[in-house]
């Protein structure tokens, strides 16, 4: 089985290798039409990943389909092999919910990280930069917040009940209490990193970090416009290490991330308890967000009911997760199906009613 998260990893890595290395070599606005298009291409990888799990599990190979998943409605025996939780279809299924609920609760983070973005003025010819370092943390932490569940979840599945009630009353407060989000500054990580190293007054480039008492080259306001003089890189002593804001946009990223994540992690074990499904899912709908920001961070004011809508996903996952046992008993080995059907129909009407609603009444004409 830990072959098969070695080869995971290093398709991710080979992936975002080109992505930046490639792709994105060069700093650059990323437009409208760029960004569905990458929206698009990880759509279709996350997506076509679903053969391969297919496969994988269908035969079982290195293991798969053979650790323990309370999801699992008629868990099969196979002589010579023991206990199968997941065939092929099942795993399927479930890796497909798990990255439809990821990615639809991901596009939360969006809303927050466009705060993020406006508070620190972060240029937009640097937003992917930030965004890809971003990602490539919150992949980290995810994957050690998705060993640390499974563990909990396999020594102690009484969890399973508290991660599904935690996710009913996060999304009931996501319904009821409407939350604005507080100055980035206050955030304590943010305060942290300003104790440690001091923070210049400008950008300066792409670069997180300059050094001190050097004319390290700055964006000029606007084309044409002088560059001025960054006073804290010229008073600081030479060689001293200083932080660009553009840092602090990118802690503010990871923390925002790691907030939500308590959210989706959770949310994910509704789906399923299998680790490789669950690890899989999560990474796969997190690569896309980069180039989802992009793509729907203009039309952000017009999403008005999708906030909610994505609270009712937590609800129905929530409710999901306190009662799959009843649920297996009453719905049979589909039910996954049906979350999956129900979370893309509760998705919709989300989208379709804030379009509807931004639209709004036609303008009367006026007749002679």
């Amino acid at each position: 089985m830990l072959w098969m998260y070695v080869g995971f990893i290093f398709i991710v890595i080979a992936l975002l290798s080109l992505d930046l290395g490639v792709f994105h070599r060069q700093a650059h606005m990323v437009t409208i039409k760029e960004s569905l298009t990458w929206s698009i291409i990880w759509a279709v990888l996350g997506t076509s990943f679903s053969v391969l799990i297919y496969f994988g599990y269908e035969h079982h190979w290195l293991g798969l389909g053979l650790m323990p998943d309370l999801m699992t409605s008629q868990p099969m025996t196979i002589e010579g092999m023991g206990t199968v939780y997941n065939d092929g279809s099942s795993a399927v299924i479930k890796y497909l919910t798990g990255y439809v609920v990821e990615k639809s609760l991901a596009v939360d983070n969006i809303f927050v990280i466009a705060m993020v973005f406006g508070y620190f003025a972060v240029p937009a010819i640097y937003q992917h930069r930030v965004l890809f370092w971003g990602i490539l943390g919150a992949l980290l932490m995810r994957g050690v917040m998705i060993a640390v569940g499974a563990e909990l979840i396999a020594n102690f599945s009484w969890t399973i009940y508290v991660f599904g009630a935690f996710l009913v009353i996060t999304g009931v407060k996501m319904l009821l209490i409407k939350t604005d989000h507080q100055d980035p500054h206050s955030n304590f990580v943010v305060r942290l990193v300003r104790t440690w190293i001091p923070i210049t007054e400008k950008y300066h480039g792409e670069h997180f970090f300059v050094r001190g008492g050097t004319a390290a080259a700055l964006e000029p306001a606007t084309p044409g416009a002088e560059i001025e003089e960054d006073r804290v890189v010229k008073n600081a002593k030479a060689g001293v290490l200083l932080a660009t804001p553009l840092l602090l946009a990118l802690v503010s990223v990871e923390f925002t991330d790691l907030i939500f994540a308590v959210d989706s992690i959770p949310a994910i074990f509704a789906v399923t308890t299998d680790p490789f499904l669950v690890f899989t899912s999560n990474v796969f709908a997190i690569l896309g967000l980069r180039s989802l920001y992009f793509a729907l961070a203009g039309m952000i004011h017009q999403l008005k009911y999708l906030k909610a809508a994505l609270a009712v996903v937590l609800l129905v996952v929530g409710m999901k997760m306190m009662t799959h046992s009843w649920l297996k008993a009453l719905l049979g080995p589909n039910f996954n199906i049906y979350l999956l059907c129900l979370v893309m129909a509760i998705l919709a009407v989300g989208v379709i009613a804030s379009l509807v609603a931004a639209r709004g009444p036609r303008n009367n004409l006026d007749t002679v």
